[in-house]
């Protein structure tokens, strides 16, 4: 049972550690997009930035972002590890974030948390490893790093990523067979969809279907994903300012970038605050998704460009519903959140009271 709690609370830590590294790119890169997009215009393949000026902007806004995610999971493998874990896990979480492979599979945020804490364990035993002191020396600057980074990249690649590719070409003749069939209930899964792994495999395989269908002439069920695109960080947005007592001062300073980010439908912006606090975050943000799915293909909405956010408004039909869907969802999400996540004190007089126990059994 010791154990038990140890390990998860060295996995919190770690979480918790992963995200306040990562924070600075997130708002970096949700600044500058944010900006740069909202200069753009929308055509038939997105946001357009016209300015060069604004470009550049976009562009930097872009390298935040594709460092957010290699940074959690680089200082996730560093807070279970030590130095030697930093870079495998940042390598680890970059090609968790990036399509790799015969299949192209990316498995975002949370197959890079998950290959963060891998390589972190995984350091961990090599730094058991009983070796001669010439090679200790080399230890944490070659041995270590190559031998993590291959034997955990092979096993993703080989073993991890291939049964979800296998799972998500599944899941996109699943959604085909529903295209025609209750559009309650197909909104409902696009925005389940969109919000459960934020930018990972199953939010791609939910933007590849309604892509597809747009090419078609079919513009319904990409309202229904762009409006769930919207959701989770605006949810987590409007739970900072409402719940303070909930969040850290960084948490809600990261708030307000989260709110920006929902104005251009920037799903990624809700990623910290689901991996500080998964169990709670997650099935919120899911919810509060599927309900503004379900709304938006209830009404009709239809989204004509592939971007999401109210910043795609002039392009939508039905803009009240598109609008009130992101807003219903994100306000049910955090309705959650207020009801299931504690305040910051009542979580510290929780810790100490099983610290507390635990002292009181090793007396035993």
């Amino acid at each position: 049972m010791k154990k038990q709690n140890k390990f998860f609370k060295d996995l919190q830590k770690a979480f918790n550690t992963g995200v306040s590294f990562m924070l600075p790119s997130v708002v970096v890169g949700g600044i500058f997009l944010a900006v740069a997009l909202a200069t753009g215009k929308a055509t038939d393949a997105g946001m357009e930035i016209t300015s060069p000026f604004m470009q550049n902007l976009n562009d930097l806004g872009a390298a935040g972002f594709a460092m957010m995610i290699p940074l959690l999971s680089g200082y996730i493998a560093n807070s279970l590890a030590g130095k030697p874990g930093l870079v495998p896990g940042m390598i680890l979480g970059f090609v968790a974030n990036n399509p790799i492979g015969e299949g192209q599979i990316k498995t975002g945020f949370l197959g890079a948390m998950i290959m963060g804490v891998a390589a972190g364990y995984f350091v961990r035993w090599c730094k058991t490893w009983k070796v001669p002191s010439t090679i200790r020396t080399i230890m944490p600057i070659l041995i270590v790093p190559v031998v993590t980074t291959f034997v955990l990249g092979m096993f993703y690649i080989y073993i991890i990523a291939v049964p979800i590719g296998a799972a998500m070409d599944w899941l996109v003749q699943v959604l085909g067979q529903m295209q025609g069939g209750s559009a309650l209930i197909l909104g409902l899964i696009l925005g389940a969809m969109t919000a459960i792994d934020m930018g990972g495999p199953i939010n791609k395989t939910a933007t590849a279907f309604t892509l597809a269908l747009m090419a078609e002439g079919v513009y319904g069920p990409n309202g229904a994903h762009r409006i769930a695109c919207a959701i989770p960080p605006l949810a987590m947005a409007i739970s900072t300012f409402v719940d303070r007592k909930k969040y850290t001062p960084e948490d809600k300073d990261l708030g307000i970038s989260a709110f920006f980010m929902s104005l251009i439908g920037i799903t990624e912006g809700a990623i910290p605050f689901a991996a500080k606090d998964i169990k709670r975050v997650l099935p919120a943000i899911i919810i509060g998704s599927a309900v503004g799915g379900a709304m938006g293909m209830a009404t009709g909405v239809e989204a004509l460009v592939p971007h999401g956010g109210f910043i795609i408004l002039p392009v939508v039909n039905g803009k009240l519903w598109y609008a009130l869907s992101i807003i219903v969802g994100a306000v049910i999400s955090a309705a959650i959140l207020h009801f299931t996540k504690p305040s910051l004190v009542d979580e510290t007089v929780k810790e100490k009271k099983e610290e507390t126990n635990e002292q009181i059994e090793i007396a035993k």
